[in-house]
């Protein structure tokens, strides 16, 4: 299995990014799949998660109604649309996948962590200035 991120980059406080995870080798079934990110000098921290099967979705408060995550079943990718982007934004952000099966109320609930996912992407650059 392998996640790769792409749609990182530089932009001003106000602007908007959108990044995509491509997954191969995985197969989606009662999964959950997540956007985590890692700001400079603090541990990685959760952001998003969506869970497969009926497109739920949970999102941590400081990003609520700025970010948008969602999924391509056919194009196996994972999207992260982030809108009114913040200086506080700035971080490397990571996909995540789960093996599955997944309870839905565990995954649209938040209740995961780093942990919870076997699959990682190699995380892309989010700057925002």
């Amino acid at each position: 299995v392998q996640l790769v991120e792409s749609g990182g980059g530089s932009v001003q406080a106000g602007g908007s990014l959108t990044l995509s995870c491509v997954a191969s080798g995985y197969t989606y079934g009662d999964n959950c799949l997540a956007w985590f990110r890692q700001a400079p000098g603090e541990e990685r921290k959760k952001a998003a998660g969506i869970y497969k099967p009926d497109g739920t979705t949970y999102y941590i408060d400081p990003v609520k109604g700025r970010f948008t995550i969602s999924i391509n079943k056919a194009e196996n990718t994972v999207t992260l649309h982030m809108n009114s982007l913040e200086p506080e934004d700035t971080a490397v952000y990571y996909c995540a996948a789960d093996r599955g099966p997944t309870v839905g109320h565990y995954c649209r609930g938040g209740f995961w962590g780093e942990a919870h996912f076997a699959y990682w992407g190699q995380g892309t650059q989010v700057t925002v200035s």
